[in-house]
């Protein structure tokens, strides 16, 4: 699932794609920024890497994620 596309430097200027640090990812995920990197590694997660060898998220990506993984649990019944 790992998809690497070119640098984010080098996207079209026509693109708005937003990515996130990893830092950002994992808050949003609500783990560790180390987990948010395997993951990415395993192909969990889809990133690209930076000029400088960082990985970067696409944010609608992980936003969808978070709407897949979040749960919306009812107040018991009295």
């Amino acid at each position: 699932m790992a998809t690497r596309a070119a640098p984010a430097g080098n996207r079209s200027s026509g693109s708005t794609e937003r990515y996130l640090r990893g830092a950002e990812v994992a808050e949003l995920l609500q783990v560790s920024s180390k987990t948010v990197a395997r993951w990415a590694k395993d192909g969990r997660l889809p990133y690209l890497r930076t000029l400088g060898g960082h990985r970067r998220y696409p944010e609608r990506s992980i936003l969808a994620l978070v709407d897949r993984l979040t749960m919306t649990v009812a107040p018991p019944s009295a």
